[in-house]
């Protein structure tokens, strides 16, 4: 069964959960945001159909990302600070979408307002306990969707949380969840990282005619 990727970057908007009141928890949400300047990890995504794909997390704000999978996915996802490109090297397609308008942005771009597109939602009512829940979607384009992101306490990391998973509902009601693992902070991060090979340029080489 060939893997969708495509399901990572679905929906625009950002859920938290944590057993912790609104008050507290959305600027300690900022908080983490605005002191996570670079991030490694692993990261495990399950899509709706049930395919698992595994690989690495590189992320640099403002703006950039990398989720190289496993050699086993012909599929890459690259942020380079201006927008979020889908590579498929299976069919030499990449499409491309503006940061803003991905619910990657609550992580990537500075300028966006977790407080105004985010609502905690308490544990037993859709948080889970022990983690700290807000939901942001953007209402005024309810068919990006909605995506739910859960961070645990840890006192190493920046504002003392530590992004743990996230779990994205498309507009067509289909649900993927990303799982992270061995998460680092503020480290160094090549500059390479948020470039790709554009497997268009070696289709349109090869062409006839």
């Amino acid at each position: 069964m060939r893997f969708d990727a495509r399901f990572l970057i679905a929906g625009a908007a950002a859920a938290i959960a944590v057993a912790a009141p609104a008050q507290a928890t959305l600027p300690q949400v900022a908080t983490h945001l605005r002191g996570m300047q670079t991030m490694t990890a692993d990261f495990t995504q399950t899509a709706a159909s049930g395919a698992v794909a595994r690989g690495k997390l590189t992320l640099a704000r403002p703006g950039k990302v990398r989720f190289q999978y496993e050699p086993s996915v012909p599929m890459l996802i690259v942020a380079d600070g201006k927008s979020l490109a889908m590579i498929d090297y299976e069919v030499a397609q990449v499409s491309k979408w503006p940061i803003k308008g991905t619910p990657l942005a609550v992580l990537l771009d500075p300028t966006t307002d977790v407080a105004k597109y985010g609502r905690v939602l308490d544990p037993g009512k859709g948080g889970l306990p022990g983690f700290v829940t807000v939901e942001s979607k953007d209402k005024k384009h309810p068919e990006y969707g909605t995506i739910t992101l859960y961070f645990a306490p840890d006192a190493k990391a920046p504002g003392g949380l530590s992004l743990s998973a996230w779990r994205v509902l498309d507009a067509q009601g289909n649900v993927t969840q990303v799982q992270l693992a061995n998460a680092r902070y503020n480290v160094t991060v090549d500059k390479s990282a948020f470039t790709y090979r554009d497997p268009r340029q070696r289709s349109r080489a090869g062409s006839k005619g």
